[in-house]
């Protein structure tokens, strides 16, 4: 890219520190074949290797605001330093995980990748709207309005990912798209071995409860309330997930799961998706 095109990227959350962790920051995980998932904070961000080939990687999703030199030291930590990823994959556009984005598109000069209904968040068009802190009564809900919602501005770097479902540099992986949380958001997921990258349309702890959120405990939940924007499109992404039948995942929240705490946790929460999931506060009802 040209370095006038470099000048007009714009992250407004680049000053933006938002005082929240847990006990997990700073962890690594290996949760299947070249897939590693790497807590920052309170998000989850992964690496994925090209047919096992540490020289060919891309990165899924960026982090939290003003993180990217931690981003920078966990993944040269595994790849070394001279050793950029091929791409950046975004499962959506939230503050959190995409909070380091375009400190790290102006590092490495690398393509980004999303889809093309999140592409307006991503360009600096739109904002999304603001969290609603009245959908449960948990700290991380009621501190949620102080969350940033404007958009970054990725210019030519960011692309639509391919329609037919193929994700670049991952040839053996799929990316479906699981509205809801946000209307792009979208999943990954490798059949060979059943591992599923999630983003937000699921997570694996009570995202809305501050000390769920600093312990990690481990709990099936949907996607954060606060920042949900269509509660029948992720009842139907939650639903979606459910019939892969993941043998592992990586959720933008909490620890990866696998096995039955997967495959149970996840076939209870579309079963009652509308108990666990939707807030008592919220109007529109996904029962048909």
């Amino acid at each position: 890219m040209s370095e006038e095109t470099n000048e007009e990227l714009y992250n407004p959350m680049a000053d933006k520190y938002l005082p929240m962790t847990s006990v997990k920051s700073g962890k690594e995980h290996t949760v299947a074949r070249g897939v590693h998932a790497y807590t920052n904070k309170i998000v989850n961000l992964c690496t994925i290797e090209q047919h096992d080939n540490n020289n060919n990687w891309v990165l899924v999703d960026t982090g939290m605001p003003k993180s990217s030199d931690k981003v920078v030291q966990a993944v040269e930590d595994l790849y070394g330093t001279n050793n950029k990823p091929n791409a950046i994959i975004l499962t959506h556009g939230h503050f959190d995980h995409v909070g380091t984005v375009v400190e790290l598109v102006k590092k490495w000069n690398v393509p980004v990748y999303a889809h093309p209904e999140e592409m307006p968040y991503l360009t600096g068009k739109k904002a999304y709207p603001q969290a609603d802190s009245s959908v449960d009564r948990g700290l991380v809900a009621k501190m949620s309005p102080r969350f940033p919602t404007e958009p970054v501005n990725l210019g030519d770097f960011v692309q639509p990912l391919p329609s037919d479902g193929s994700v670049p540099e991952l040839s053996e992986w799929k990316w479906l798209h699981t509205p809801g949380h946000t209307p792009g958001h979208i999943s990954l997921f490798r059949e060979q071995d059943r591992t599923l990258i999630a983003g937000d349309a699921f997570v694996t702890v009570k995202q809305e409860s501050l000390s769920r959120v600093t312990t990690q405990k481990l709990e099936i939940h949907g996607p954060p309330k606060y920042l949900t924007m269509d509660w029948v499109a992720a009842k139907s992404s939650v639903e979606k997930l459910n019939q892969l039948e993941p043998a592992a995942a990586i959720t933008g929240h909490g620890m990866p799961v696998r096995g039955s705490a997967l495959r149970d946790g996840l076939q209870k929460l579309a079963d009652d998706f509308d108990t666990i999931a939707i807030p008592e506060t919220q109007t529109h009802d996904t029962r048909q």
